[in-house]
């Protein structure tokens, strides 16, 4: 099955630069050679039909094709040794960490800003910072309560981490669906590897809204805040909904009375704790933000100032997802836990600084740049296979608006072997592990590994073209 597969002159999670099948993958390799080209075609199509029956599917937006899609899955598992994961865990855990201690300061007493670490500008030109929550406090003083930092691994083997995803992250029901779609289709590989389960995410999630809430007698009402059926990761707001045990709800289900959240049912209104909300700030209460917003719910913000409601992730946590913002974790992370970050940022350029300006003006052509605030492999260069007018095009944004946009030298993703066109090939990826921060953190052991597709394309985001395969963490 893996004959003629070549690693090129990339890091291989598998095989080594001459050829030979990594350690801890050894087990697996040799499970799938043993499997008949036949036998693996019809169990890859097994996985298939069970996404399909499943209805595990993602929208696409601005698409003429259509806007739902069965999300493409691959059936030959990336594989972390156990003393990785124990890195990566701890660099998540050093992260998260920090990044709390810097929304609750930037909210409170901003002493970052004051001290220098952060120019001030950064903070309060940013989209996303919510001036007029400055002093309110949080359950527990947890502001991100939920996220997903995604992680590349360069030429040399070297994690790094490549953004934070502190609002609201999706993809965890891919995760746990592929997992499901692996033991049915090959069910004795896990028989003898030593497999990390992923199946606490849904339980370990409901507990840490338990956690915050706010009511101190009788069982927490929580429910999970959808957009609606057109929001590109509905199918993951009903599934993690019902895996939880909790109430999918719309705005429109919800009302505020007294500064208190009522959820809407057959039996009249019910009090609502926790709200796990999947929309953004702009959208969430149209008192406050955005007046014409459908989605969200009129006085929630009166509520959740007031103590009443719980918001898994606090209102705010988008100024932790600026792009620019990344730039200065690794100095967050010093200042306030006095540590060096265990995990690397990609090294990163800020067109606002005068030097950082002239060298990306200088080298566009041989960067990456990506804007501030957008997310999805949307609103980013990609240098070296963009066209002239498309570098131009960013050239003027960048020089129009140099806070919007960060620059980051061309990192090459790792590969792992990836079934297409009817062979093993490699195929860039990436990891996007789920942190829970309640009580304790608690990291899924593997997380979704996506996969660009496209041979040679280093995007691996769904909605440009990716898919995704299980990520086994060994015990």
């Amino acid at each position: 099955m893996f004959k003629g597969y070549a690693a090129d002159k990339f890091y291989d999670e598998m095989f080594s630069p001459d050829g030979k099948v990594r350690p801890h993958c050894e087990p697996l390799h040799e499970k799938f050679q043993q499997i008949e080209n036949d036998d693996f075609l019809s169990r890859k199509a097994t996985s298939e039909l069970y996404f399909m029956r499943q209805g595990i599917t993602f929208n696409v937006y601005h698409d003429n094709q259509g806007s739902e899609r069965i999300f493409p899955f691959d059936p030959v598992p990336r594989v972390i040794p156990a003393d990785e994961w124990e890195l990566i865990e701890a660099g998540l855990t050093q992260r998260i960490t920090a990044l709390n201690l810097f929304l609750n300061d930037i909210y409170h007493d901003q002493e970052i800003l004051k001290d220098g670490v952060i120019p001030r500008f950064y903070i309060e030109d940013a989209k996303s910072f919510r001036k007029e929550f400055r002093g309110v406090d949080v359950p527990k003083d947890i502001y991100i309560q939920i996220c997903g930092s995604d992680l590349i691994r360069g030429g040399d083997g070297t994690y790094y981490v490549l953004e934070d995803n502190a609002r609201c992250p999706s993809g965890a029901s891919y995760l746990l669906e592929n997992r499901n779609a692996l033991k049915r289709a090959f069910p004795a590989l896990f028989d003898s590897l030593g497999v990390r389960p992923v199946d606490s995410y849904p339980r370990d999630l409901v507990n840490m809204l338990n956690y915050i809430s706010p009511r101190r007698e009788g069982e927490s009402v929580c429910v999970l805040l959808t957009p609606g059926c057109f929001n590109s990761a509905y199918f993951e707001h009903c599934y993690l909904a019902r895996q939880m045990g909790i109430e999918i709800v719309e705005g429109r289900d919800l009302v505020v009375v007294d500064k208190f959240v009522y959820m809407r049912t057959t039996k009249g209104l019910v009090r609502v704790d926790v709200i796990y909300r999947r929309i953004d700030d702009d959208f969430i209460d149209p008192v406050v933000f955005r007046k014409d917003s459908v989605l969200g719910v009129p006085g929630l913000m009166n509520a959740y100032m007031a103590g009443n409601v719980a918001l898994a992730n606090a209102v705010g946590t988008g100024i932790a997802d600026d792009k620019v913002i990344y730039y200065f974790v690794p100095k967050m992370i010093e200042y306030y836990l006095g540590e060096k970050p265990i995990l690397p940022n990609v090294p990163t350029f800020l067109p606002s600084e005068e030097k950082d300006m002239e060298y990306v003006m200088k080298n566009l052509p041989e960067l990456v740049v990506k804007a501030a605030n957008e997310s999805g492999g949307y609103g980013m260069l990609m240098g070296p296979t963009a066209s002239k007018e498309e570098i131009e095009t960013f050239r003027g944004l960048i020089k129009a608006d140099p806070r919007n946009y960060i620059a980051q030298p061309v990192i090459s993703l790792s590969t792992s072997p990836t079934w297409c066109d009817g062979a093993m090939e490699g195929r860039h990826i990436d990891l996007r592990p789920y942190i829970i921060n309640g009580e304790t953190v608690k990291i899924v052991p593997g997380g979704l590994t996506r996969v660009a597709l496209k041979r040679g394309s280093l995007v691996v985001n769904s909605s440009q073209g990716g898919g995704s395969k299980d990520t086994w963490v060994l015990k």
